[in-house]
């Protein structure tokens, strides 16, 4: 392998992170979501943009998916990584909603985290 190319265990690294972002939504789980996160990460939708802390504050006062039985429906549908950045694509069903999230992460300082989400649900109905 190249020095250009990205080794398999970055890959394997985002991974995780994914992992952690699936599992931090279905448990309802702030403080994991919180660890995989940039402090200064903005997340946004057409028509919205909120923190960090407003996303977290959502996330912890809505129902969790897990206590509530729902299924565990999340996907990784592409991922890609070139030296310190990626950008991941994920299928994200939650409650009536059906998100496609794109994650970009950076690695600083040794470790992975997110530091920009933007999404949208492809349930709602277009104008």
């Amino acid at each position: 392998m190249s020095k250009r190319m990205t080794s398999v265990n970055e890959f394997e690294l985002v991974n995780d992170i994914v992992q952690a972002y699936f599992d931090g939504l279905h448990h309802g789980d702030v403080a994991k979501l919180r660890t995989i996160f940039h402090p200064d990460v903005f997340l946004k939708a057409p028509g919205s943009r909120r923190s960090l802390e407003q996303w977290l504050s959502a996330v912890a006062s809505r129902p969790v998916p897990s206590q509530q039985g729902r299924s565990y429906d999340f996907k990784l549908l592409s991922i890609e990584v070139i030296k310190n950045q990626a950008m991941v694509k994920l299928e994200c069903p939650l409650f009536e909603h059906h998100y496609i999230d794109f994650l970009g992460l950076l690695k600083e300082d040794g470790h992975w985290k997110i530091v920009t989400k933007m999404y949208t649900d492809l349930q709602e109905k277009q104008p």
